[in-house]
């Protein structure tokens, strides 16, 4: 009897632990940042009145897909089933003031179209397994386009190869300018040692070639790597290099 008892009681604290992490799940607000900029603001315009805004991204599109779902305004499933986190920004979660108008903004851009997706050199994945990424929107860099139109705070959580302080024009940009001058700089003062396959590494996954001694080759798992003997031969099989070490 006493045996049976301690059973239930386990399984009402267990229960009543269950209803906690649930009620705080519903109640999850993320940064908590908000905007104010109406749900229907976007409604009256076409995708061409608003990328026509934006200059051409120098951002190229490694590979291309069909986005098939919008979750907020920051994440999106592509149609190879791939979920990709817009790198650098941070748009209100579901419930907060301003969740709708940064949605439906990337739902016009995005939803049943054709984007394309530069991945994050020095973090391909958070750690929800999402690929860190640039979204291009007809050449445009729609992590920008977010930030610019204030539906997104920028979210910079280095490692990271992009400045998302630039994208948004804001007096932090000269700070992380300085940041990323020096890394670049201590990357260029490093001596490559080719390894025993060929002087360049490439990912399979992301369709970038490194300098062997790159700090992204350190990250790669064996399995995605791919070596070239030349810069070449990497850019004849459809690698493009990677802007940390610049091959």
């Amino acid at each position: 009897m006493m045996i049976f008892n301690r059973k239930i009681v386990i399984f009402s604290i267990l229960l009543v632990m269950l209803m906690l992490l649930s009620a705080s799940s519903a109640n999850y607000r993320g940064t908590g940042f908000s905007h104010d900029v109406p749900d229907n603001y976007y409604d009256s315009f076409s995708v061409e009145d608003i990328v026509s805004k934006y200059n051409e991204s120098p951002y190229t599109s490694e590979k291309r897909a069909v986005c098939t779902h919008v979750v907020d305004g920051d994440t999106i499933y592509l149609d190879s089933g791939e979920k990709v986190r817009l790198v650098g920004v941070n748009t209100p979660e579901k419930g907060v003031t301003g969740y709708r108008a940064s949605k439906g903004f990337v739902e016009k851009l995005c939803l049943n179209k054709e984007v394309g997706i530069n991945v994050d050199d020095r973090k391909y994945r958070d750690k929800y397994g999402r690929t860190l990424a640039v979204v291009l929107v007809d050449g445009r860099n729609l992590n920008e386009m977010l930030l610019k139109e204030h539906l997104a705070e920028v979210m910079y959580i280095p490692p990271s190869e992009f400045s998302p302080y630039k994208w948004a024009d804001t007096t932090q940009a000269e700070d992380v300018t300085a940041h990323n001058t020096t890394n670049t700089s201590i990357q260029a003062e490093k001596v490559d040692t080719p390894s025993s396959s060929g002087g360049y590494v490439g990912n399979v996954n992301s369709h970038k070639f490194h300098r062997a001694s790159c700090e992204g080759v350190d990250k790669m798992s064996e399995k995605n790597k791919i070596y070239f003997q030349s810069r070449q031969e990497a850019i004849d099989n459809g690698y493009v290099g990677c802007k940390m070490c610049n091959p």
